[in-house]
């Protein structure tokens, strides 16, 4: 199927590695031109370099912490005309609600849903001008079936789902839609670092196994496609069938 992407500009959040370099590199072999955004310079520039490598294209990168204004406001400085953007960010630990803090739960918020709604604030006009956009923000499968422990990710999560669908549906006339990908066990850094719940959630997967980096960003580069179109305001799990079994 031809995406009708190429040549398109695309933004990336928390790109060097994971979810967000899946994405990216899966938009790259459409022939889009990826910018990557993340904090690290040396798992940026080694991002960069495996997408030259597959694509024969090389990506820009930005180094800038999307937690704060600053850092989101410079981003947009640096890529000032997206036609594609992915939100992503790293998820807060896995700890039992009694002790969470109010500077835990803000910090999440900053994180995981202020940056977002950042940056789809600050760039969709443009998308409406150029009459063409597509926003997809990475949440997790937790906002359809939370899981102990990890209720600072879900509320965030969910305040950016509320958010993407009401926006979305105000957008959607201008040909910018706004999809929300919410993964399952997916085999990277963050599944690891979940330890015994990782282990947990994938007995239960009924595909039987975790999923793989490169299934995500298929799905990404489709929802961004042309073809996509008439998809807006939609979370679509990438999780083997875990939340659709859930009763």
């Amino acid at each position: 199927m031809d995406l009708g992407i190429e040549g398109r500009q695309a933004l990336i959040c928390g790109a060097s590695r994971g979810l967000g370099f899946a994405c990216a590199k899966a938009l790259a072999l459409e022939g889009v031109a990826v910018t990557l955004v993340s904090r690290t310079r040396h798992t940026l520039d080694n991002s960069a370099e495996n997408i030259y490598e597959a694509c024969g294209r090389r990506p820009e990168t930005i180094i800038a912490d999307l937690s704060d204004l600053k850092g989101v406001e410079s981003v947009l400085k640096a890529c000032t005309s997206p036609d594609i953007i992915v939100t992503n960010a790293g998820g807060p630990p896995s700890q039992d609600f009694r002790t969470l803090t109010r500077a835990q739960w803000l910090a999440a918020l900053e994180t995981n849903f202020l940056s977002a709604e950042t940056l789809i604030k600050l760039s969709v006009d443009g998308m409406i001008e150029r009459s063409f956009g597509r926003i997809i923000n990475i949440t997790s499968m937790t906002v359809k079936s939370p899981v102990q422990g990890l209720d600072l990710s879900t509320a965030a999560r969910l305040a950016l789902t509320g958010y993407s669908a009401g926006v979305a549906r105000q957008v959607a006339k201008h040909n910018v839609t706004i999809n929300n990908l919410l993964p399952g066990p997916i085999l990277t850094e963050r599944l690891s670092e979940l330890g015994e719940t990782a282990k947990q959630l994938i007995s239960a997967v009924p595909a039987g196994r975790a999923g793989h980096v490169e299934e995500f960003g298929a799905a990404c580069a489709f929802l961004c496609s042309n073809p996509a179109g008439f998809i807006t305001g939609q979370n679509l799990l990438i999780d083997g069938g875990l939340c659709s079994f859930t009763v």
